[in-house]
């Protein structure tokens, strides 16, 4: 039974994406895949015998646009996304604490995850949490656009992430320094973000960071808000 998840890499916006494969071993999901890697995806899933059950979206990204509709036309997967991102077109609208069932008896929980935008969650599957732009390695998302929300981020992590096993593997939304997986008990004890931080000192760190507007957020989050199709498609 395959319990790792396929991880892919897409090199121009440092993005994970994520394929999860059943217990069945016949059906699978995937979790923020990337427009311009459809053909890729497909292919692994083709390799290994899966039928795509759902596409995941984590949030309504700014720097890449999504592929989730493109796959979901493509395959028959139903596209599901967090509630409180405008992802109007998919079928399903996450809550906090929902399931998603796939294969034979294979489930996913939502946990709402906000701060990055006030919609984000992360999935939990088997020891593993997929945490999109809320907790990277060694670090976390930027919260000053997009409703984002330092203090709402700080209570998502601490509050939530930090809450689960020590041993669970965290498998991030984007890596800028060629890391791939890291653990609950490593991001409490190292995070450079959070670890022993305060949340007052965490928002004054955050609004102090003066990043750069993303480049692509003006086509991406529209594009995204309707799984990365056409608007009328």
């Amino acid at each position: 039974m395959m319990i790792h998840p396929v991880q892919l890499f897409d090199v121009e916006s440092s993005t994970f994406t994520y394929i999860l494969v059943a217990d069945d071993e016949q059906s699978a999901v995937i979790i923020d895949p990337v427009e311009r890697h459809w053909e890729r995806d497909l292919a692994h899933l083709e390799r290994l015998g899966l039928r795509l059950a759902y596409v995941l979206e984590t949030h309504a990204h700014a720097d890449h646009v999504t592929s989730a509709g493109k796959l979901r036309q493509l395959t028959g997967a139903l596209a599901a996304a967090p509630a409180g991102c405008g992802i109007a077109p998919a079928e399903l609208q996450l809550n906090d604490g929902d399931l998603i069932r796939f294969g034979a008896d294979d489930t996913i929980t939502v946990l709402h995850t906000p701060g990055h935008t006030a919609g984000s969650v992360s999935y939990v599957w088997r020891g593993n949490v997929f945490t999109g732009d809320t907790l990277l390695i060694d670090g976390c998302g930027r919260t000053d656009f997009q409703s984002g929300s330092a203090d709402a981020l700080y209570d998502s992590v601490v509050g939530k992430l930090f809450t689960l096993p020590e041993a669970t593997r965290v498998w991030p939304g984007h890596d800028y320094k060629g890391q791939s997986v890291s653990t609950i008990g490593w991001e409490k004890r190292h995070n450079a973000r959070l670890a022993r931080r305060s949340k007052e000192d965490f928002v004054v760190l955050m609004a102090a960071l003066n990043l750069p507007r993303p480049r692509l957020i003006d086509i991406a989050v529209p594009a995204n808000q309707n799984l990365g199709l056409p608007h009328g498609a």
